[in-house]
C-alpha cells in the first residue's frame, strides 16, 4: 500500500466552453513570461534599454519552438509516422513533445537574426536570458506532470510519481518523477547562474555556456533514468550522449572565450540614431552658449582695455598743456 505518493492531475486540459485549456501549454507560456520579465531586468542592470529583450524573443520564441517540436518529431518519428499513427499528429505541438536541444538551437537562430536588427552581441542577450531560460524549463517541465510523461523508473518512494492513465503504453503504478528532478535542478541552475554571474562578472556568453554546461550535467543522469521508449546508441539514450557532447563544447566553449576575451561588455547595446541627433541638438546650443559667453568677455575686455587707453591718453594731454603753460 502507498502511504504517499505524487497524484497526477485526473485530465490535463480544462474545456472552458469551446477553447480547451492546456496544462502543458499554460506551462510554456508561464516559463516564457518569466524568462523575458527576468531577461529584461537584466539586460537593463547591464546597461541595455527596456524591452530590448522582448522584441528579440519575438523572433527567439517562435523559432525555438518550431526547433523544440522538430527535434522531439525527427529522435522520435515512430510515434507520428509507424504503422497505425497518424502523421498529422507531429503538428499538435499542445499534446506535448519539444526537444530543448532543438528549441535551444533554433531559439539561438532566432534571436541571432533579432540582435542583428539592432545592433546587439548576441552573447551579450544571451548571458541575460540565460538564468530566466533555466527558471522557463523548471515551469515547463510541469506539463509532462498534467500529461503523465516523461516519468522514471517504478519505485515506492514517498515522492514517487503515481501514473493513472493506460494511453500510450503506460502502466498505471508509481515511478520517479523525472519532471520534478529536472524542473528542481533547473532552478538550481537557475540560480548558480545569478550568482556566478554577479561574483565573478561573466560577459561574452560565458554565463550562457554555463547554464548550459550546468543543465547538462543534470540532464544526463535524470535521462539515464527515463523509461519512455527512445533511441539508443551504445547502450545510452540518444538525449544521454546529446547531452555529453553539449556540455563537453559548453565547456570548451567557456574556456576558450574567458582566455580570448576576459572580463564584460563595457557597452551591450548601442544608442539609437535618433537619440544621438537629439544629443548632438542639446550639445550645439551648449556649446554655442559657451562660445557666445567667451566672445562677450573678450569684446568687454577690450572695451575696458580702450577706456583705459582713453583715460591714460586724456592724463598724458593734460599733462602736456601743464608743461607749456
Amino acid at each position: 500500500m502507498d502511504l504517499a505518493f505524487i497524484p497526477s492531475p485526473s485530465r490535463g486540459v480544462v474545456e472552458l466552453g469551446p477553447i480547451p485549456l492546456r496544462g502543458y501549454a499554460f506551462c510554456i507560456i508561464i516559463g516564457v513570461f518569466v524568462a523575458v520579465w527576468l531577461g529584461n531586468k537584466r539586460w537593463i542592470a547591464r546597461g541595455g534599454r527596456p524591452g530590448t529583450v522582448a522584441d528579440i524573443s519575438v523572433w527567439a520564441v517562435p523559432f525555438g519552438l518550431v526547433g523544440g517540436r522538430l527535434y522531439h518529431v525527427i529522435t522520435d518519428y515512430q510515434l507520428y509516422f509507424s504503422e497505425g499513427r497518424d502523421w498529422v499528429d507531429a503538428f499538435k505541438i499542445w499534446e506535448g513533445g519539444l526537444g530543448i536541444w532543438g528549441a535551444i538551437a533554433f531559439g539561438a537562430v532566432g534571436a541571432w537574426i533579432g540582435c542583428r536588427r539592432r545592433g546587439i552581441p548576441l552573447p551579450a542577450w544571451a548571458d541575460a536570458l540565460a538564468p530566466g531560460i533555466a527558471f522557463a524549463q523548471a515551469i515547463g517541465r510541469w506539463g509532462n506532470w498534467f500529461n503523465q510523461e516523461l516519468y522514471g523508473k517504478a519505485t515506492d518512494l514517498p515522492w514517487a510519481l503515481k501514473i493513472t492513465s493506460a494511453e500510450d503504453g503506460r502502466v498505471p503504478g508509481t515511478y520517479h518523477p523525472t519532471f520534478l528532478y529536472e524542473s528542481l535542478w533547473c532552478i538550481g541552475v537557475g540560480f548558480l547562474v545569478i550568482w556566478a554571474d554577479r561574483r565573478f562578472k561573466l560577459g561574452h556568453g560565458r554565463a550562457f555556456a554555463l547554464y548550459v554546461a550546468s543543465y547538462c550535467a543534470g540532464r544526463g543522469w535524470i535521462e539515464y533514468m527515463r523509461v519512455d521508449d527512445a533511441h539508443h546508441v551504445l547502450g545510452l539514450r540518444l538525449n544521454v550522449w546529446t547531452a555529453i557532447a553539449v556540455f563537453v563544447l559548453a565547456v570548451i566553449y567557456f574556456v576558450l572565450s574567458a582566455k580570448k576575451r576576459p572580463g564584460r561588455e563595457e557597452i551591450v547595446e548601442p544608442v539609437p540614431a535618433d537619440e544621438e541627433d537629439l544629443d548632438g541638438e542639446d550639445a550645439k546650443p551648449s556649446k554655442s552658449t559657451d562660445t557666445d559667453a567667451d566672445a562677450d568677455a573678450s569684446k568687454d575686455a577690450e572695451d575696458a582695455g580702450g577706456e583705459e587707453a582713453d583715460r591714460e591718453a586724456d592724463k598724458d594731454g593734460a599733462a602736456e598743456s601743464a608743461k607749456k603753460g
